[in-house]
């Protein structure tokens, strides 16, 4: 897309999104011309709770489902659109409410820890919520006799676990699909062509590439590292969406994508006509059933009770 019909679709967009009373949040995995027209840029759920505080009557969320339901959740007086609808989630699919219930009757003593990256209804089987920033202070805050039965993702349960020492953790067989494509040889060849560049990467990585990482952070934790470190070269491991930031944050500093793997067809479906049809005509409406709703709070709830 031309940058004239970028400006023209971002300031149709702007137009509607004032009529609407709205708000559009941003995931930072998002196209640089979707980001660029969002109110808030963030992790996912950082941006639910972001939205929750305004008085905005409509929330437009480009992101992926489990996080359009994580905002329904959260504002359930006002209207979420997902512009994509089939945006969605492949380690979210990974785990149903049915199995998560089979898994439960499995380890009846187990805390189940659920990664937001999850949709509402497993959530709801879940007993408290994560996510990649505070696992760790999550798990360290249930007793260390504790089992526990962590889900979905099996890449960040493994780093939880070494971070914590707990050998009593449950790991659902799960993956991003994106963040698990990168691997030990890509970061090797990165650290061959940039060999002053630090390695960051997301504790979705497998457990081989965090081993070589020089931090391991969520995706907002990366960009603060950045801007704070006194480094001026950073081999970069999450989805390539966060480059956008990071320039626009650092822009004395170079990033190098650690694989051009790291591309999440989910959250590049989302485009500035799609955000346009989707105030225009205020659809796809994403809700969430209330007798769903009550308990998938209740574990995030948990979560947010932790200081």
């Amino acid at each position: 897309m031309e940058q004239h019909e970028v400006s023209r679709w971002q300031e149709e967009i702007r137009r509607l999104k004032k009529e609407r009373n709205a708000v559009i949040l941003a995931h930072y995995y998002q196209r640089p011309e979707v980001q660029d027209v969002a109110d808030f840029i963030g992790d996912s759920l950082q941006l639910s709770q972001q939205a929750a505080a305004t008085d905005a009557d409509v929330i437009v969320f480009c992101g992926v489902h489990f996080m359009a339901e994580s905002a329904a959740i959260l504002s359930p007086d006002k209207i979420v659109l997902l512009p994509e609808e089939r945006a969605g989630c492949p380690m979210a699919d990974m785990v149903t409410a049915e199995a998560l219930r089979q898994k439960k009757q499995e380890h009846p003593e187990a805390v189940v820890v659920c990664y937001v990256n999850s949709a509402a209804d497993v959530k709801a089987e879940s007993d408290i919520c994560c996510t990649s920033s505070n696992a760790v202070k999550v798990v360290n805050s249930l007793p260390p006799e504790q089992p526990i039965l962590f889900i979905p993702d099996k890449n960040l349960g493994n780093w939880v676990a070494r971070q914590t020492g707990r050998n009593n953790i449950i790991l659902w067989e799960g993956w991003c699909n994106t963040h698990d494509r990168l691997t030990r040889e890509d970061i090797l060849a990165a650290k061959e062509a940039h060999p002053e560049a630090l390695v960051l990467v997301h504790p979705e990585c497998r457990p081989d590439v965090v081993d070589l990482a020089d931090g391991v952070f969520s995706t907002a934790g990366i960009i603060n590292y950045a801007r704070n470190s006194e480094a001026r070269e950073f081999i970069i491991g999450t989805e390539s969406g966060i480059l956008h930031q990071l320039q626009k944050t650092c822009p004395d500093k170079q990033f190098y994508l650690a694989s051009n793997k790291l591309i999440c067809p989910n959250m590049k479906s989302t485009t500035l006509p799609k955000v346009k049809y989707a105030l225009e005509e205020m659809e796809p409406r994403i809700t969430v059933l209330p007798e769903i709703r009550d308990r998938a709070l209740n574990a995030l709830e948990r979560m947010l009770a932790i200081r």
